[in-house]
């Protein structure tokens, strides 16, 4: 396991690349967003992608980070 903590200051690509085995945790976000956050926030930090999409910053970290 590693021991790096996801931020809100990190990318998608970032974390996407980093831990493969996030992809599935953004990818569950997917429906409830209406557009697939990989493909269209990939540049984006975690904070930026939690205004645009108005999710609870805390629990997409905690989620990320598990």
């Amino acid at each position: 396991m590693q021991d790096q903590q996801i931020s809100a200051e990190m990318t998608v690509l970032d974390i996407v690349s980093t831990f493969p085995e996030s992809e599935a945790i953004f990818r569950s976000y997917d429906q409830q967003v209406g557009e697939c956050i990989c493909c269209q926030s990939l540049f984006e930090t975690v904070q930026q992608v939690a205004e645009k999409y108005q999710l609870d910053l805390a629990d997409l970290l905690t989620k990320l980070n598990q």
